[in-house]
């Protein structure tokens, strides 16, 4: 087909992105609209289509000259395209996406898969894992995943749920709970949120901090002001860094131990505290590292529109 077209569509818990694509891959438009949390399965997708739609018209192309739509969104996502678990849209939970599209759309191919994976494809063939054979994409920010990529192909598991890693339990006696409902995984130690809670706890615990000042309130704390601390020499900032960078080096190491894949590139958020945090897990990953093979760590390099991008790859 000469006007061969694709849509692509990143769903997040705040905003939904969208991009139309050509046949080589070309990004032609691209919008963001405001996720409706309250919206059920059927009203919220239907909502989506008329979003691709919509953009479509904008640049001048019908429905019928779309090919396929990739859709990545987070949480638990089948191959065939239920929505197995999603605690950031839970009216979505259980909703079958895949048979609704099939059913709406029979013409078009549509894909949906868990957001990691998505980058993980777009990062893998265009971004920081470039060349390599096998590589894990690892989104460290608000929770923390993994999308695998063994001989060049995403590797999702038996029911499509495969790279929460960051739920691996290291510690069953200690930590704060976690949305996952187990209490010492690595999130509950190192995630952009639960390490919040942490300062939190020391700061009601009567331990000194300029984090409090820089924010306004203990509420009010983002890891922003973990660097912004940290870099004025404050002691609270450093303990969270050392723990961060402590579970988060165990957590790459075993990966690392599993699967021996050789290149890690880290994305989400939280690689803006760059190498205050990411050179501590790197020395906890070599302090535990009892093998000489070598071993790349990357920044992803794609930003916002990694998700796009890995969406429209589902459909290669």
């Amino acid at each position: 087909m000469d006007n061969e077209i694709y849509a692509a569509v990143d769903i997040g818990g705040t905003k939904i992105a969208y991009g139309i694509f050509d046949r080589e891959h070309r990004l032609i438009a691209k919008r963001k609209k405001p996720t409706d949390l309250a919206a059920i399965g059927p009203e919220f997708f239907q909502t989506v289509i008329e979003n691709i739609e919509n953009l479509l018209l904008e640049k001048g192309y019908e429905m019928n000259t779309l090919s396929g739509i990739g859709i990545g969104m987070p949480g638990m996502i089948t191959p065939e395209g239920q929505v197995a678990l999603i605690a950031m849209l839970p009216k979505l939970q259980g909703f079958d996406a895949g048979g609704y599209f099939r059913k709406l759309l029979p013409d078009k191919r549509v894909r949906l898969a868990n957001d990691s994976h998505c980058a993980a494809l777009a990062e893998y063939r265009y971004g920081a894992g470039r060349g390599h054979r096998h590589m894990l994409y690892c989104p460290v920010s608000t929770g923390l995943a993994s999308g695998i990529i063994i001989d060049g192909k995403l590797f999702t598991g038996s029911n499509g749920a495969a790279g929460e890693s960051g739920h691996t339990i290291v510690s069953p006696e200690g930590g704060i709970a976690c949305g996952c409902g187990n209490v010492g995984c690595v999130c509950s130690y190192a995630s952009g949120s639960l390490i919040i809670r942490h300062i939190q706890n020391w700061i009601a615990a009567g331990q000194p901090t300029v984090m409090t000042a820089l924010a306004g309130s203990a509420e009010a704390i983002t890891p922003h002001h973990i660097s912004e601390a940290f870099r004025a020499g404050d002691r609270m900032a450093e303990r969270a860094l050392d723990q961060m960078g402590f579970y988060l080096g165990l957590w790459v190491f075993n990966l690392y131990l599993t699967l021996n894949i050789d290149c890690f590139v880290f994305g989400g958020g939280l690689i803006n505290l760059g190498d205050m945090l990411f050179d501590r897990v790197k020395k906890t990953f070599y302090e535990h590292c009892f093998t000489n093979f070598p071993v790349t760590f990357n920044f992803a390099e794609l930003g916002q529109d990694s998700g796009l991008l890995g969406a429209l790859e589902l459909l290669f």
